[in-house]
């Protein structure tokens, strides 16, 4: 079909309808809607899937004799979609792609958008030039910016804007700030802000400050493996420790003995980032671990933690008991507070009195009382366990049972009508039982009051984009622990590969998990005194998975390798 010059279609209509990719009917049709729905044609044609945004983008470039960008060949990393506001981006549904002098150049969709250059010029000061691309590659552009813009400091680098990021000591000194050049030297700020921002950004869990007799390293700690990000010269780790430790609002001057502070990052207006800072004298030096604190990881859910349905649903079973205790076991760094505070999430309603002891509060949760522990004061887990009984509390959780005054109180309210949640520090579910009775609890008492114990470890997961299959003679699949069955369900097996999208074939982590529920015949071996070899082979006996049976359950489902699960879990 071909327009006469009597058509008083004009620009995207025109040349569509000269493309013959609409009728001139559907195109005068589309813009009476498109001005009824208040939108621009081309998404009008694109929302009622009219036209395809391909097509949309063809025409354009036709059109105005724009090139069309392929943003699949845009590495997101070095977009500088942080030089304009969020409110700007969503605004005009324009995305500032890359710059080249004064030049920016500018991803629309609808090259009729002067505006949006003009305020792109405007508020940046920068020359701006249209980059022509297909609309939904731009909404998920857009998306990404605007999500990265709330989590990803990383383009503040490009500027000295690391100078200026809004943080805030901790509360637990009331000390005033101490003051000293070293800590305050522009370079030294800026170095140690870009530090702590890319550990964020990378997803760390963790930053090691470590100085030695002719050199000084900097590692995060990704997915549960450290590894060296920077090496600074020598010369300037005293101003190092400075800083970290104004930031965090400890004495400066005292150098012979470990302190604690907390530093709080303010990303943006919605998210906040906390770190738990510990510093501790070495023989050149006093070496900071700064612990990230991230409250956004105890609402993932139930679902996204890793447990296998029977186990969530005994989890889930126990949270509903209006009495009992739930411990959580596992070594340091194993995901005992993420455990914890996502069944307290679930809890987490208006009708319930929920009041917290840790050492210190690691995640901030709105409607649940917190107390941080100090010993120094004689706020022990004790006396502040002491202090809920006498609040009306319906569910206490307790962030340690390191000793037996902690653990007889907290024994004595899970018996009196309260649901008690607690951690401690043992190899497997059984072994919690005889350490309690090791402390000195009596058998009657942990049987008549714990319900359910949970040990848990964290494997890394194999990164979906490379990982592949890793063949393994069947006599080694049988010595790892996988039993005939396993191998008749034509098991695959996959090992850890490597890409620029992850980190060593890895990304992410999950739970793995021994949940195990105290049954009748484990409460009368408790009372009669039954050690933690016992109470594991009636666990078996149950049904009850091990860590070992659960990390190659994990292997069967493709999410960790072998060689993970060897490294948090052994036969």
């Amino acid at each position: 079909m071909t327009t006469t010059n009597t058509s008083p279609l004009t620009g995207l209509a025109r040349r569509l309808v000269t493309d013959q990719a609409i009728t001139e009917e559907v195109a005068a049709k589309a813009i009476s809607k498109a001005n009824e729905d208040k939108i621009s044609l081309h998404r009008y044609l694109i929302k009622n899937k009219i036209v395809t945004p391909s097509v949309i983008a063809m025409a354009f470039s036709e059109e105005f004799g724009l090139p069309v960008f392929d943003l699949k060949a845009m590495d997101m990393e070095h977009s500088v979609h942080t030089l304009v506001s969020e409110k700007l981006i969503t605004k005009h549904y324009a995305v500032p792609l890359f710059k080249r002098g004064n030049r920016l150049f500018v991803a629309i969709s609808n090259p009729t958008n002067m505006q949006a250059l003009d305020e792109f010029k405007f508020n940046t000061g920068l020359l701006t030039e249209a980059v022509l691309v297909q609309e939904d590659q731009l909404e998920e552009l857009l998306t990404k910016a605007v999500s990265a813009m709330d989590t990803d400091m990383g383009d503040m680098l490009l500027d000295d804007d690391l100078e200026n990021l809004d943080i805030e000591a901790g509360e637990e000194d009331d000390k005033d700030t101490p003051t000293q050049s070293d800590a305050n030297d522009a370079p030294v700020v800026k170095f140690v802000n870009k530090i702590l921002v890319d550990a964020i950004n990378k997803g760390a869990s963790d930053i090691h400050f470590e100085p030695y007799e002719k050199r000084y390293r900097i590692r995060y700690r990704i997915d549960g493996i450290l590894g060296e990000v920077a090496s600074p010269p020598i010369n300037i780790a005293g101003k190092l420790t400075a800083r970290v430790k104004v930031m965090s609002r400890m004495d400066i001057a005292e150098r012979r003995v470990p302190q604690d502070g907390r530093i709080k990052l303010n990303l943006s207006k919605k998210r906040a980032i906390d770190f738990r800072v510990n510093t501790c004298p070495t023989l050149f030096g006093e070496k900071i671990v700064l612990r990230i604190l991230d409250s956004s990881s105890a609402k993932l859910g139930i679902d996204a933690l890793g447990y296998e349905p029977e186990q969530k649903a005994q989890y889930m079973k126990a949270l509903a008991n209006p009495y009992g205790m739930i411990l959580v076991t596992g070594p340091t760094g194993s995901g005992k507070t993420v455990s914890l505070y996502t069944g307290l999430n679930i809890l987490n309603v208006p009708e319930t009195n929920i009041s917290t002891a840790e050492d210190p509060v690691e995640i901030n949760l709105e409607g649940i009382n917190q107390v941080n522990v100090n010993v120094k004061v004689g706020l022990t887990f004790a006396e502040a366990l002491r202090a809920f009984l006498r609040q009306d509390p319906d569910i206490v959780m307790v962030g340690e049972i390191r000793d037996l005054e902690t653990a007889e109180i907290a024994i004595k309210a899970a018996q009196t009508g309260h649901l008690v949640l607690s951690t401690l520090h043992t190899n497997d579910a059984p072994q919690t039982l005889t350490r309690l009775m090791n402390m000195g609890v009596p058998p009657f008492n942990i049987a008549t009051s714990v319900s359910l114990i949970i040990a848990q470890r964290l494997g890394r997961r194999l990164c979906k984009n490379c990982k592949a299959v890793d063949d393994l003679p069947r006599e080694v699949l049988i010595e790892e622990g996988f039993t005939e069955e396993d191998l008749a369900e034509n098991l695959t097996i996959y090992k850890a590969v490597g890409c620029d999208q992850c980190t060593g074939g890895y990304k992410g982590r999950v739970g793995i998990y021994q949940v195990m529920t105290i049954s009748d015949e484990m409460t009368r071996m408790i009372m009669t005194g039954a050690n933690s070899i016992d109470l594991a082979d009636q666990a078996r006996k149950e049904g009850i998975d091990d860590l070992r049976r659960s990390a190659l359950k994990k292997i069967k489902q493709g999410v960790i390798s072998l060689e993970e699960a060897n490294r948090v879990t052994k036969d």
